[in-house]
């Protein structure tokens, strides 16, 4: 997702406390207890529940916690054994001792050292935003691993990341030019996107209708404290001037070439309203991965989980043969 360093947090203050209408659950927070593995030397934060096929959730950011896919997919226990799980220097994981551990690579390694740990033969993932990055990369990497792959507004690289970042910067100039004559004006002093006082002021721009297509979302979110968001993680994967030049894990990541050997049966959903992962790149992944069912939610924004839960549930539960 392309989320700007502080921008994202207040963003994601509102996606964290959102929750869709087919979520029956309010407590499924507590249905779910952490536990703490070891891998490369850091205790992780996974958790699991249910019996059956496994299915990993990816959530967005980069820096972003599990708890938002928890809160959205997490009944999903009923049919399936799914794993949530906050990858490296997010939600209760450990911080990594140097910043370049903070890496799309190592994320993806991650997942695979998870799936040896939890004695899983093949998996299916469910990427979200930022998460189909790993989500393409390790079935890309791991092609006999992975059984079934679902995309949810997602990114095939990192030039379509930098085209998104123009994109939401485009309307921002266009809405709140008084504003972003502010931004120039700090820009052109040197101030890059994850510096101060240009962060507050990039985080100061009204962002809904870019994430969102219906603002009247209401939420859930965990009682408990927890870490919804760091910036060192995505400073770090997407560029310290990440909001206008995309650097760091993210600018090396293209998968366009190598999406149509992809093994997985796949699913591709994409937002009309999407102000990050735009239609006019998402729809590019019929070129890409041809073999992939495609699917454009007319009323929504980033997240048609929550905008269109009716329809989008329904292809969900088919897709992943829940009964």
């Amino acid at each position: 997702m392309n989320y700007p360093s502080i921008l994202f947090s207040i963003v994601f203050l509102f996606l964290f406390n959102s929750i869709l209408n087919g979520q029956t659950d309010p407590d499924i927070f507590s249905k779910f207890e952490s536990k703490f593995h070891e891998i490369n030397g850091y205790k992780i934060n996974v958790e699991v529940k249910g019996e059956g096929q496994p299915i990993f959730f990816l959530p967005g950011g980069p820096g972003n916690s599990h708890d938002y896919m928890q809160a959205n997919f997490g009944q999903y226990y009923k049919s399936h054994k799914v794993v949530f799980f906050d990858f490296l220097g997010r939600g209760k994981s450990d911080d990594a001792k140097d910043l370049s551990e903070y890496s799309v690579e190592n994320d993806v390694d991650l997942i695979e050292q998870l799936r040896k740990l939890l004695n899983f033969d093949r998996i299916s993932i469910v990427g979200h935003s930022y998460g189909t990055v790993p989500a393409q990369a390790y079935s890309i990497k791991y092609p006999n691993n992975v059984d079934k792959l679902l995309l949810i507004s997602g990114f095939h690289g990192g030039e379509m990341w930098q085209a998104n970042c123009d994109s939401y910067n485009h309307y921002t100039k266009t809405h709140f030019p008084e504003k972003w004559k502010q931004v120039d004006s700090l820009r052109a002093l040197g101030y890059v996107s994850s510096q101060e006082p240009l962060k507050s002021l990039y985080a100061s721009f009204p962002t809904k209708y870019i994430y969102y297509h219906n603002t009247n979302i209401e939420g859930n979110h965990p009682n408990e404290p927890y870490r919804r968001w760091s910036s060192d993680v995505y400073e770090t994967i997407i560029g310290r001037d990440g909001d206008f030049y995309v650097s760091g894990s993210m600018i090396n990541q293209d998968y366009r070439q190598e999406l149509k050997n992809v093994k997985a049966k796949t699913m591709i959903i994409a937002g009309r309203y999407d102000g990050v992962s735009t239609p006019e790149f998402n729809i590019q992944y019929k070129t890409f991965m041809p073999q992939a069912q495609f699917e454009m939610f007319e009323n929504s924004g980033h997240n048609p989980y929550l905008e269109e839960p009716e329809k989008f549930y329904k292809l969900f539960d088919t897709f992943f043969e829940v009964k």
